[in-house]
């Protein structure tokens, strides 16, 4: 029979609330071969990060590393002098304003840094993330469906990247936006986006998982897609190519029993083809921020969708002013494609409108789209 000292300890993780208690989560998780699943096994064993850090030596020693040394106090030192200079703040798994949905995720971060608005956290939370070669319709999708979830109250979650995360973070900031980053707070990628990233830390959150400085590697945008799909209980994925990172995102809220929806896409357009594989698997189909809330359910979320977001009845029949904008459209086209930002451009009809009636003349089959977004005349034009 084993004794109590052989039986791991099930203490809850207590949050730090000294500097002394901060120091050693801080020296426990930035120790070298200690990942987030060790520290959590560490403090359930132990019960605090200090008498983790006063049992690592021996541990690696039983396992034949020798000389083994937990990481220095200076070390972490710098990394909150750095923190502090960011405008950053660490939050601690097990604190109160440590997201619920989060904190039962697999290998939950312990430590989380964040710069802004902390009670973002508090209110319903969607992710949406795409492509970072975006078409121009799908960031124009992408804006629609973060401008109407922030009308019905919902702050839109995604990862600062090119394209489709960037038309999302533009849409959603005066309502509300989180944008989790792979590398450190204070590195900003892609550098382009400083200007929007410095914005979403004064009217939004950011969150990083990372040490402060940290470059990040192809392996820190895995971490960082856990905590995407983990903030939510649903995420919406806008153009996706098959084996893309937003179609890893999906994989990992599916693992994490999300709701998945994503945006369907031309058959030829690479750029969708992970989102189509996605709602052939069973994620669902969206058309409007209205799906959503009818995927999730009263249960789930207790904000009644705006009117202008809900289902729609069928469409009304072509009117004089459409047929004649088809008219126009179908005149300029040849058997040769055209670019689409250059035919709205050439069009006198508002940009959406050329755009919406674009996407019904395909549907009808007058005309057809490429793989690079270019229009030209269908087989029944």
């Amino acid at each position: 029979m084993a004794k109590d000292s052989d039986i791991p300890s099930t203490h809850p993780l207590t949050p730090p609330l000294t500097e002394e208690a901060w120091l050693d989560w801080f020296r426990l998780l930035r120790s070298r071969r200690v990942g987030v699943a060790t520290f959590h096994r560490l403090m359930g064993e132990y019960g605090t990060a200090a008498a983790a850090l006063g049992a690592l030596p021996g541990i690696a020693r039983d396992a034949g590393v020798e000389n083994y040394a937990p990481c220095p106090r200076a070390v972490v030192d710098r990394e909150l002098a750095a923190g502090d200079r960011a405008g950053a703040r660490p939050l601690a798994f097990g604190d109160p304003a440590y997201p619920a949905l989060l904190s039962v995720i697999p290998d939950p971060p312990p430590i989380l840094w964040t710069i802004g608005n902390r009670e973002l956290l508090n209110r319903p939370l969607t992710a949406l993330v795409g492509a970072r070669n975006a078409s121009s319709l799908g960031t124009r999708m992408a804006r629609k469906l973060a401008g109407e979830l922030g009308e019905a109250g919902h702050v839109v979650v995604s990862g600062l990247a090119r394209g489709i995360d960037t038309a999302a973070h533009l849409a959603s900031l005066p309502k509300g936006t989180i944008a989790v980053m792979p590398g450190g707070i204070d590195v900003i990628t892609p550098a382009e986006n400083a200007v929007l990233a410095q914005e979403i830390g004064e009217q939004g959150l950011l969150i990083a998982e990372a040490p402060m400085h940290t470059d990040p590697r192809p392996g820190h945008f895995l971490q960082r897609n856990r905590i995407i799909s983990g903030l939510c209980p649903a995420l919406i994925v806008v153009e996706a190519a098959a084996k893309s990172g937003s179609h890893s995102v999906a994989s990992t809220a599916l693992d994490q029993g999300r709701d998945v929806l994503a945006v369907p896409g031309h058959p030829f357009d690479a750029r969708s083809a992970g989102s189509n594989m996605l709602i052939r698997d069973g994620a669902t189909l969206i058309r409007h921020a209205g799906d959503l809330f009818e995927a999730l359910g009263p249960g789930d979320d207790a904000l009644e969708p705006p009117p202008e977001t809900r289902s729609p009845p069928d469409p009304p029949p072509p009117t004089k002013d459409t047929k004649a904008l088809h008219a126009e459209i179908l005149a300029r086209l040849g058997h040769a494609p055209e670019d689409e930002d250059s035919l709205i451009r050439a069009l006198p009809a508002p940009p959406g409108r050329v755009s919406s009636e674009l996407v019904a003349l395909e549907l009808d089959g007058r005309i057809r789209r490429d793989a690079r977004n270019r229009f030209a005349l269908g087989s029944s034009a």
